[in-house]
């Protein structure tokens, strides 16, 4: 009798440790919940814009394999510009990938009167070629395409371009950003030289 009585007060003793449990569970459930919070998207610091997106086709006994290359520049139209590519199986992979080379490669350039560029100058990339001329105040942006892009990312108002070689896409943007590169304002040329910006003009 004893060992039942025992038995009973075992399972009593179980079944409200149980009880207990159960009670605690849902609580904890809900302090997690209260402790979470959305994650936040992040704001993006500089603008992006698609150059170019090229198809490849491989053909393999299985069919047809199609990937997809893309071109993207990035700025915050304030002097910062950068230029990347990326490949993927999807437009949207290798836009991504792009974008985050783009950010990557970040430069910085040179600009006068926060609207355009100090002095002429030509890029060179591959068969490419792009020339750039400072203009005055109400011009704009002459320039078409992928150069067009770039500048304006880069944050130039009025600039004056010609393109005088092959027109292949990636070429011009990296010929327009080494063309942008190579700008230095007077007083940088005066820094180096150790005079003053005076004795230069």
């Amino acid at each position: 009798m004893e060992k039942e009585i025992e038995n009973i007060e075992t399972v009593e003793v179980k079944e409200q440790e149980t009880l207990e449990k159960t009670e605690k569970r849902p609580r904890q459930v809900k302090e997690k919940t209260e402790k979470h919070q959305p994650r936040q998207r992040q704001q993006k610091v500089y603008e992006e814009e698609v150059i170019s997106i090229g198809r490849v086709t491989k053909v393999t006994k299985g069919g047809r394999h199609f990937r997809f290359s893309a071109v993207v520049v990035v700025g915050d139209r304030k002097g910062k510009v950068g230029l990347g590519t990326g490949k993927s199986n999807e437009v949207p992979d290798a836009i991504k990938k792009a974008s985050q080379a783009a950010t990557k490669n970040v430069v910085k350039v040179s600009i006068v009167e926060e609207r355009t560029i100090p002095h002429e100058a030509i890029g060179v990339c591959g068969a490419s070629k792009v020339m750039l001329k400072p203009a005055t105040k109400g011009t704009g942006v002459k320039a078409g395409g992928p150069v067009r892009a770039v500048l304006e990312m880069a944050g130039v108002k009025d600039i004056l371009s010609k393109s005088l070689g092959s027109n292949t896409k990636v070429n011009m943007a990296y010929a327009t950003l080494e063309a942008l590169k190579s700008q230095k304002t007077v007083e940088e040329v005066a820094r180096l030289r150790g005079k003053k910006v005076e004795e230069i003009r």
